[in-house]
C-alpha cells in the first residue's frame, strides 16, 4: 500500500507559493477574506451537481459544492468585497480534472458586473501563472500564453465554430452524429441541452484557450443558475445569461455570474431546478431559506466567481493530472 503524497515537494511548495499569491492578490484590492462552514443544510440545486451527505447529530447536512449561498449572506449583511479559498465537494466525481474535494478560491465584487469579474479574474490567473512559472498555462501538449489580453468569445460563437451548428436551433440528431464520431456514445433517452452539453465537454472544450485563455461568455438564458438575464451580445441580441467560464490549455478553470438579485426570481429557479432534479431520478435538495432571506432583505449589486485552484495550479505547472498538485486524493 502506497501512502506517500501524491504531488512531489516541489509541487507542494508551489502550491502553498500560488496560495499566497491569491491572497496577497485580493488583500491589495480591500477584499476580506472570510470562512463559512463546509457542513451545510443545503448545498444548493443544480440538477447537474451532487454533494455528500453527512449525518451530523440525526440531521442531515451536506458537504458544500460553494460556499455561494453563505457568501451572498455576508454581502447582503454588508459584508463589501469578499474572498474565501477553502475545500469544496462533489460526489460522484473523480479523474485527471476532477477529486471530490478541492479546492475553491470564490470571491465577490460589489458594484461590478461580468465584464469586471472577467477583468479580475484575468489579472489574477496572470499574476499566478507568473509566480509560479513563465506565464503559460499548459495541459498535454497544449497551450496558452497569459501576457496579450485574454479572448471573450460568446457561448454560440464558442459552439458554432468548432460544430458549425447554433445552439439554440439545433438537431439533437446532428449532436448525437457528433458525440459518436468523437467516440462519446450518449444515452438514448438524452435531451437536447444533455446532448449539447455532452457535445460542449468533449468536442468544444478541448479547443478552447489554446495559444491564450478564453472567457466564454452570454450563455444560454437555460443555464444562468445565479445569474442575471440581460441583452445578448450576439447580432440577433437574444437574451442572455450573465454568466462566463474561462479555459486554458482546453481546461475549464472558473464560472462566473453578475448575480442575480431578486429573490422572487431565484426562489422560482430553485424550484425549477428541483424539478429537474426528480426528472433525472434524484431527490430534491432542500431550500436554504435563510440565503431567501437575504436576498429579499437586498443583495448588493455585485459579481461573483468560482475558480478551482487546483486546476489552475495544474495548467500553471504544466502536470496532466489534478492529483500531481495534491498532497493526497481522497480515499
Amino acid at each position: 500500500m502506497d501512502w506517500r503524497p501524491t504531488a512531489t515537494w516541489q509541487a507542494l511548495r508551489l502550491r502553498a507559493l500560488g496560495l499566497a499569491r491569491v491572497r496577497a492578490f485580493f488583500d491589495v484590492r480591500g477584499s476580506l477574506e472570510v470562512q463559512t462552514p463546509a457542513l451545510v443544510p443545503c448545498p444548493g440545486v443544480d440538477a447537474h451537481l451532487d454533494a455528500p451527505a453527512v449525518d451530523l447529530d440525526g440531521h442531515a447536512r451536506f458537504l458544500a459544492t460553494s460556499p455561494e449561498y453563505a457568501m451572498k449572506r455576508l454581502l447582503a449583511a454588508g459584508s463589501g468585497p469578499i474572498h474565501q479559498v477553502g475545500p469544496a465537494f462533489r460526489a460522484g466525481e473523480r479523474g485527471d480534472l476532477h477529486e471530490p474535494e478541492f479546492t475553491i478560491v470564490e470571491w465577490y465584487e460589489p458594484g461590478a458586473d461580468d465584464d469586471g469579474c472577467m477583468q479580475t479574474t484575468e489579472a489574477l490567473v496572470r499574476d499566478v501563472a507568473h509566480a509560479l512559472g513563465d506565464g503559460v498555462l499548459r495541459h498535454r501538449g497544449a497551450q496558452a500564453g497569459t501576457d496579450e489580453p485574454f479572448e471573450r468569445i460568446t457561448f454560440r460563437q464558442a459552439f458554432g465554430r468548432v460544430t458549425d451548428m447554433d445552439p439554440s436551433d439545433v438537431d439533437p440528431r446532428r449532436l448525437g452524429r457528433l458525440l459518436r464520431a468523437s467516440g462519446v456514445r450518449p444515452p438514448r433517452d438524452a435531451s437536447t441541452e444533455e446532448l449539447q452539453d455532452l457535445v460542449l465537454g468533449a468536442v468544444v472544450q478541448p479547443t478552447l484557450g489554446i495559444g491564450r485563455p478564453t472567457f466564454v461568455t452570454d450563455w444560454p438564458t437555460s443555464r444562468a443558475a445565479l445569474a442575471r438575464i440581460r441583452p445578448g451580445r450576439d447580432p440577433d441580441a437574444a437574451p442572455a445569461a450573465a454568466r462566463f467560464e474561462l479555459y486554458a490549455a482546453g481546461v475549464e478553470l472558473c464560472n462566473g455570474y453578475h448575480e442575480l438579485t431578486s429573490e422572487p426570481e431565484q426562489r422560482a429557479r430553485i424550484e425549477a431546478e428541483n424539478l429537474r432534479r426528480v426528472a433525472n431520478g434524484k431527490q430534491p435538495s432542500p431550500t436554504d431559506e435563510r440565503f431567501l432571506a437575504a436576498l429579499a432583505h437586498g443583495l448588493p449589486d455585485c459579481a461573483g466567481n468560482a475558480l478551482g485552484f487546483d486546476r489552475l495550479l495544474m495548467v500553471s505547472l504544466g502536470v496532466p493530472a489534478i492529483e500531481q498538485v495534491l498532497a493526497f486524493r481522497v480515499q
